[in-house]
């Protein structure tokens, strides 16, 4: 049975049970993508297979969003939830049983791991970001709900990787991925914080899940998302290879990414002060011109210092973006199927982060770290013109 609108009877700490549950499921599955391709090289495997083993973190997800998104529409918040947190259980278990196994049996349990982690991961995001937006009254709660929200995974990329990282130098892979099998379980201890709401039946049949990129605006939107997406990748993977041709050391471009992170958890931190002054439309509109502007410098940029201001700078026009293209989203689809939209953008981010490493890689040996940072900006510039209100016509 579907669950009805659930902002009446949201309770007290809603929303830092909905964090608290992101964090418990993403924590686990990123510490889990750390650990997995360290153990993979420890034992010999070559790097292709390492690549292989991140990209089934993002392919299952690709495979699943759907389903995961009518999951959430149509039960709510702690079914697909509970289901997630199994998932990754399961996930970490098989990952401690590939310690045991180890050879050729362990890296293929690996991979098992690696998908059911990334499944049970964006399961549980999408019940999240779906839950979050029914239970924001308006467009300014919506951005502050999902700029809160938004750090969420910021945190989680820190608590995961450092936490095992430990356990590991300490005592083994085993221990870590034990030790992460704590995470999860605040997952399902917050999720007692939300509400359980009154059954609702579904509106008539809405024909198949294709149907709604229909929906007036949805497809500029999620191209817009596509465009912005694309930047944090090219930033993740450019970004070392530039500092590599300058002779930067590992822990000098090691600080200019974490000053991009930092940029974006402080921007996100802000935004729910000033919701209530800001259009969406504006201001991702201005997000991608700027972010095209940055990318324009990042290849001048002459000394670490330089590169630190350029992550700064990115940090903030690509923090702002996720809560309003989140409340934009929620705007432009009907309450029952949000689930389902948040799946499409899952789906294009997902797909991007599994495609576009290998275009970058292949891009980057032919013209250069420089080259890719300046045509991915111009795209991003250049399609700043396609971030339109809902009832703008073109």
């Amino acid at each position: 049975m579907a669950e009805a609108d659930p902002a009446p009877q949201r309770g007290a700490g809603w929303l830092a049970a909905l964090i608290a549950g992101q964090v418990g499921l993403h924590a686990a599955m990123a510490g889990l993508r750390m650990a997995a391709p360290l153990q993979a090289l420890r034992e010999g495997f070559s790097p292709w297979a390492v690549g292989l083993l991140l990209a089934l973190f993002a392919a299952a997800p690709v495979a699943l969003a759907l389903h995961s998104g009518r999951l959430a529409d149509r039960h709510g918040y702690h079914r697909p939830v509970y289901i997630a947190v199994v998932l990754e259980i399961t996930a970490l278990l098989i990952a401690l049983a590939a310690d045991f196994a180890g050879g050729t049996p362990g890296f293929v349990l690996l991979c098992v791991a690696a998908m059911l982690a990334g499944a049970g991961a964006n399961m549980g995001m999408l019940t999240i970001q779906r839950t979050a937006g029914l239970a924001a009254h308006d467009g300014p709660e919506r951005v502050r709900v999902f700029s809160w929200l938004g750090i969420a995974p910021s945190f989680s990329n820190v608590v995961g990787p450092v936490a095992i990282g430990f356990a590991i130098d300490l005592a083994g892979f085993g221990v870590g991925y034990a030790l992460m099998l704590l995470l999860p379980l605040v997952t399902l201890i917050t999720a007692r914080r939300v509400a359980r709401v009154v059954p609702a039946a579904r509106p008539g049949r809405d024909g198949t899940a294709w149907d709604l990129l229909d929906a007036p605006g949805l497809k500029r939107l999620l191209l817009v998302n596509w465009l912005l997406s694309m930047c944090w990748d090219v930033h993740s993977f450019a970004v070392p290879i530039l500092g590599h041709e300058r002779g930067y050391s590992a822990s000098t471009i090691g600080l200019v990414l974490g000053t991009f992170t930092m940029s974006v958890t402080a921007v996100r931190a802000v935004i729910p002060w000033i919701a209530h002054r800001l259009d969406e439309t504006t201001v991702v509109r201005a997000a991608m011109l700027g972010t095209g502007v940055v990318f324009a410098a990042y290849p001048l940029a002459s000394s670490p210092w330089a590169m630190g201001g350029c992550a700064v700078l990115l940090g903030v026009t690509l923090g702002v973006v996720q809560p309003m293209i989140m409340s934009t989203l929620h705007q432009l689809t009907p309450a029952h199927r949000h689930g389902e939209a948040l799946a499409f953008r899952s789906m294009a981010i997902n797909a991007s982060s599994t495609v576009m490493p290998l275009i970058f890689g292949a891009a980057g040996t032919v013209v250069g770290a420089a080259v890719l940072f300046w045509a991915v900006g111009g795209a991003v510039g250049a399609g700043s013109w396609v971030a339109r209100r809902p009832g703008e016509a073109g």
